[in-house]
């Protein structure tokens, strides 16, 4: 087997998942003000607005501090000439060959937050599931997309 590619998430992608996780941590805190609000107005009862802050609270921990770090350095690729090598996961580490005879296609995605710090992600399909290798630099991604392409035999048809 002959080893292509090694590689880990850039380093910005920490960002990007800490900021995504600090607009929806944003956007649940505005709805339980806003029920907090209310239930003070009209006399209803506040617990369940405080129970949603704690939570708010303890996953705004996990989710801005712990984990983007955690799925950083727990995250790893590898492709060679026939196969693609996935590990991921935050407690249970999985590792999943992709056959390269497997795949159907592949994606380049990269959303507004991503595109601002330059960064893709690439999905690689095969008729079971979607891997997807997320937080590359563009022009990594580009390459990785490519290289899976052929390799795998795909036709590019965004060309």
């Amino acid at each position: 087997m002959n080893r292509e590619l090694s590689n880990r998430l850039h380093r910005d992608y920490i960002k990007v998942y800490r900021i995504s996780g600090l607009i929806t941590h944003g956007v649940f805190l505005a709805v339980i003000i806003a029920y907090l609000a209310c239930a003070s107005l009209w006399d209803w009862t506040l617990i369940p607005g405080w129970i949603a802050l704690s939570i708010v609270f303890l996953t705004f921990i996990l989710f801005i501090w712990l984990i983007p770090r955690m799925k950083y350095t727990r995250f790893q690729y590898e492709l060679f000439d026939d196969e693609l090598e996935i590990q991921s996961g935050l407690i249970f580490i999985s590792n999943v060959l992709v056959p390269m005879v497997r795949v159907q296609h592949v994606e380049l995605e990269s959303g507004p937050l991503m595109r601002k710090y330059n960064l893709a992600s690439v999905s690689v399909v095969t008729a079971a599931t979607t891997h997807k290798i997320s937080g590359l630099k563009q022009t990594e991604a580009e390459h990785l997309k490519r290289r899976i392409g052929i390799l795998a035999k795909v036709d590019d048809q965004d060309e």
